[in-house]
């Protein structure tokens, strides 16, 4: 069977697989982005408390590769008394992974709104909440969206890495159907189109937003 015929063939699973990883990478930014608002202003709290058991949570999610973060939610908890499915331990990893490192880019993203802004907004009567809400967290928001898309198009390739707790996702599906038909070049090649197909035009994308916003900063 030549290229095609087997693309064909194996197109199909591999297209199931790719709609998990793309869920996957949705439930990890959906939890893991709020959570990662939170961590930011976490980490510049003055409450000392607050602020070390956010930057421990920041730089353990930071430090430990998420495969380690899968493993520890698939085949750690159990030991602890607590079993997840495969699919749950998954978005668990990865979104942990997601909190800490955007944290990290909406912190830079805060830091860098104006300080004359925020006392300008004080001046006017603005209580400290409406300030956060329509003057700091939408500028930082903005300032940290090119780096946070970018991070987002490394979280769908890192969904790869779920193949090791037998979540079903892209990887797993082509490795899968190559131990089936020993067709390892051409599903391995396929799964790679499959990731470049999604992951380039996401990276010119956050290229452009980038060059767009930096027009308006």
């Amino acid at each position: 069977m030549t290229f095609f015929s087997d693309a064909v063939q194996f197109l199909p699973a591999l297209l199931g697989g790719l709609r998990v990883s793309l869920a996957l990478t949705g439930l990890s930014l959906l939890f893991g982005l709020p959570l990662a608002t939170l961590l930011s202003f976490g980490t510049r709290s003055a409450n000392k408390p607050v602020r070390w058991v956010s930057i421990a949570f920041v730089e353990v999610g930071r430090g430990a590769p998420a495969l380690v973060m899968l493993q520890f939610m698939y085949f750690g908890l159990p030991t602890a008394g607590l079993t997840l499915s495969a699919l749950t331990s998954a978005t668990l990893a990865l979104t942990w992974t997601t909190a800490a490192y955007c944290a990290e880019y909406l912190r830079g993203g805060l830091s860098a709104v104006p300080r004359g802004e925020v006392e300008g907004s004080m001046a006017l009567g603005m209580t400290q909440w409406d300030t956060l809400r329509y003057i700091v967290i939408p500028q930082g928001w903005r300032i940290a969206l090119p780096s946070l898309m970018g991070f987002a198009v490394i979280l769908f390739q890192m969904t790869s890495l779920a193949y090791t707790v037998a979540v079903p996702e892209l990887m797993s599906q082509a490795y899968t159907n190559a131990t089936m038909s020993f067709k390892y070049m051409t599903l391995f090649v396929l799964a790679g189109l499959i990731y470049a197909s999604i992951s380039i035009p996401a990276t010119w994308l956050s290229v452009l937003v980038e060059k767009r916003l930096a027009r308006h900063l």
